[in-house]
């Protein structure tokens, strides 16, 4: 297990001033964004000239890109939407080998027609269900074509806002293209007075021979997101689970501003080596 970074968490004019900063702080893996290089998310179409220019200066600095975002709203309530983040998906999707990388990481979404991260009352219906297996069967017609991994994160906002739907729908797709982002503090509920130990217990049972990227941002007590080690999350038991499951991809810190990336390390960096020592 590597911690690596939101690129996007370094705001650089070039590619290449990202990469030296998250290089600066001692780290050599990224979530990528194509927002770092000055495009769209999820553009229309990507200039060859500009993949290769990604890679390049990924290789120079030594950065290994292990996923790039490819989040779009997968059950807008308007179709044509829909497939237009459908279609820009194909897009990257082509791009991902001149990138470097082959996991392309997604949400399930929301019937809110404006904000993506908005939970609406509609997504726990039938219907917006059916609509996200039949936008995760054309994405992953896409992902098997191009060879790429589609990675979805459970997260409360979304139509997959449980271990348990996730679970479901890994079970409905059965595909090796389909794997998840696992971020526990997108599945804390305080108000609920959840037990984190087993939120975090069942997530692991239903998800952790799935998990390919896992997340480590934390969530306060007022339900707001916080940095990793300042909210409610339990991390010994979070790193432990990893751990156990022999989970070997990378652990992307996010959800912080730059200033707080060196703290967060040493939270990290230290609850690892006591994880590791309980386990000898």
């Amino acid at each position: 297990m590597q911690i690596g970074i939101f690129a996007k968490t370094f705001a650089r004019p070039t590619v290449e001033e990202v990469f030296d900063a998250v290089r600066a702080h001692g780290l050599q893996q990224v979530q990528f964004n194509l927002s770092c290089a000055g495009v769209p998310s999820l553009p229309a179409e990507i200039a060859s000239s500009l993949i290769t220019h990604i890679h390049e200066a990924a290789l120079s600095k030594g950065i290994e890109i292990v996923a790039v975002s490819g989040t779009y709203n997968m059950i807008h309530p308007d179709p044509q939407l829909r497939q237009v983040g459908l279609r820009r998906l194909r897009t990257l999707a082509a791009a991902c080998q001149g990138l470097g990388t082959s996991v392309i990481t997604l949400c399930t979404g929301t019937r809110d027609p404006t904000d993506m991260w908005h939970w609406h009352p509609e997504n726990a219906s039938t219907k917006a269900w059916s609509d996200l297996l039949h936008a995760m069967e054309a994405a992953l017609r896409i992902a098997e074509e191009e060879r790429v991994t589609l990675a979805f994160e459970p997260e409360r906002a979304n139509v997959v806002n449980t271990a348990a739907r996730g679970h479901a729908l890994l079970t409905t797709m059965r595909s090796p293209h389909l794997k998840v982002v696992l971020d526990p503090a997108n599945l804390l509920v305080p108000a609920a007075d959840q037990q984190v130990h087993q939120m975090l217990d069942d997530a692991f049972e239903l998800l952790g021979e799935h998990i390919i990227i896992a997340h480590a941002k934390d969530r306060g007590a007022d339900d707001t997101f916080q940095v990793a080690g300042q909210g409610l999350l339990d991390y010994d038991h979070y790193l432990h689970l990893l751990h156990a499951s022999a989970f070997a991809g990378p652990l992307i810190i996010h959800g912080l501003a730059e200033g707080d990336v060196d703290g967060v390390l040493r939270f990290l960096n230290g609850k690892l080596q006591t994880v590791i020592s309980d386990e000898r």
